[in-house]
């Protein structure tokens, strides 16, 4: 999946999967907040130099209105269009819920078919820079209960790009999860062109005795607590699920069905969470074959603090991890 020669950030990455659209497809079109050049190509950068290469048409900065944003990628999308929106933090989807959920999660459903809404929406989220409790919280959870949205992250650069180019060519909406904290980390530079495909989880490492399910920036602590257990002689098979609605229910079920437990772990807050559906799922068709209940695995059901240490208590880390493992393991 990676080249292996070349090392980029998850910018860098995102970037080159923007830019490989907007060649490929006329209809590839961004808007978001401060996306042009003029703007330095949003907050972060993601999208530095795309205006200068496709132009103000194709590129466009907006005003500070989520709704509008999405709006008018709907609307966009609707006339054959592929419109990347970028809301600058996830917490910011609020602002713009009822154009996601009632119309962009809908208009397929309530036209029979016959509307296609073909947008993806980039937001960025996560605990670690001390942004608080109004631009850090995970709300994956929302927007898979939402039925008609498709809900995707990842957990290395290669796999960004990848990733984002299946959401921008598919038909469907797609949230499209960026994890802050990780922006500037570098890895293995993508193949050109290269698309994963939705829905489809990667086993990135092989087990025999446990299995943990998780996505995003859970994916490297839950690695490490593989690496430990392997150090005495117990295999931890570790699953990075890449969308989280629609869930690869197969790859999870035949994991957990050989290793007979499971630990599910992801940043946002555990109650109410993915986890809760995934371990309800892995119960409903494997409990007589569990040799102990799924532990679940989530930050505590309160805002993300401000405060550093506070923070750092908040994000469930390898320890976390491997403290439900033993459990489950004995």
């Amino acid at each position: 999946m990676s080249t292996g020669n070349k090392r980029v950030t998850t910018i860098q990455a995102l970037n080159m999967a923007l830019d490989e659209a907007m060649a490929a497809d006329p209809g590839v079109i961004l808007l978001g907040e401060d996306v042009a050049d003029p703007e330095d190509g949003g907050v972060m950068g993601v999208t530095k130099g795309l205006s200068t290469r496709y132009g103000d048409a194709r590129v466009r900065s907006t005003p500070i209105s989520e709704q509008a944003i999405i709006g008018a990628s709907i609307g966009a999308s609707m006339v054959g269009m592929r419109p990347v929106a970028e809301i600058m933090l996830m917490n910011f989807t609020t602002v713009a819920m009822d154009m996601i959920v009632n119309h962009a999660a809908k208009l397929r459903f309530m036209s029979g078919g016959q509307t296609q809404v073909p947008i993806t929406i980039r937001t960025t989220t996560g605990a670690g820079f001390s942004t608080a409790g109004q631009h850090a919280d995970y709300l994956e959870a929302w927007f898979a209960h939402t039925a008609g949205l498709k809900v995707v992250t990842y957990s290395s650069p290669a796999e960004a790009k990848g990733l984002l180019l299946s959401c921008i060519f598919d038909d469907d909406p797609c949230i499209f999860i960026e994890h802050l904290p990780s922006y500037f980390t570098p890895g293995d530079a993508p193949e050109t062109g290269l698309r994963i495909p939705l829905g489809v989880a990667n086993v990135v490492r092989k087990g025999t005795d446990a299995s943990v399910i998780c996505y995003g920036p859970q994916v490297a602590p839950a690695l490490s607590a593989a690496a430990k257990f392997a150090d005495e002689g117990i295999s931890v098979e570790v699953i990075d699920l890449r969308t989280i609605a629609p869930w690869d229910r197969t790859t999870v079920l035949d994991s957990v069905a050989k290793t007979r437990c499971a630990v599910v772990t992801h940043e946002a807050v555990k109650p109410y969470g993915v986890g809760a559906e995934i371990s309800s799922v892995i119960h409903e068709e494997l409990f007589g074959q569990l040799r102990a209940p799924v532990q679940r695995v989530g930050a505590p059901h309160c805002p993300v603090p401000y405060s550093k240490p506070l923070e750092q208590a908040f994000i469930p880390g390898a320890a976390q991890i491997e403290a439900a493992l033993r459990k489950i393991i004995g």
